[in-house]
């Protein structure tokens, strides 16, 4: 199972999330995205999926905390517990034996970032 984690504020564009997601690897083979429970029915990532035709997949912020990622900012990691969203999003929902393919890509606007994790989605 090969999933895209995004990190992004509220006031994300569509155009921000492709293009966090192109700079990550593109949405060959996706079979989800995922984000943060509180930012699942943002309306540019519920568009990005409807484009992609994959579900969006809510992460509670607890489930984020302590996950190893090899991206590490330090105003994320105070606030989740995590050095990255969209990659401990991606490791969440790809499931246990999931690994990253592709590390955080941020957009250019600095709004959004995207991983890409596989895993065998249990």
């Amino acid at each position: 199972m090969k999933v895209a984690g995004f990190g992004f504020r509220r006031d994300v564009r569509l155009a921000s999330l492709r293009e966090a997601l192109d700079a990550a690897g593109g949405s060959d083979g996706l079979a989800a995205v995922a984000t943060l429970r509180d930012k699942a029915e943002t309306a540019a990532l519920k568009a990005l999926a409807y484009e992609l035709n994959v579900p969006v997949r809510p992460v509670p912020a607890d489930v984020l905390g302590g996950t190893v990622t090899p991206t590490q900012s330090e105003f994320v990691k105070a606030k989740f517990g995590t050095g990255s969203v969209a990659e401990a999003a991606a490791l969440a929902v790809a499931g246990r034996r999931s690994r990253l393919v592709s590390k955080r890509a941020v957009s250019q606007d600095r709004i959004a970032s995207a991983a890409i994790a596989e895993g065998d989605g249990e």
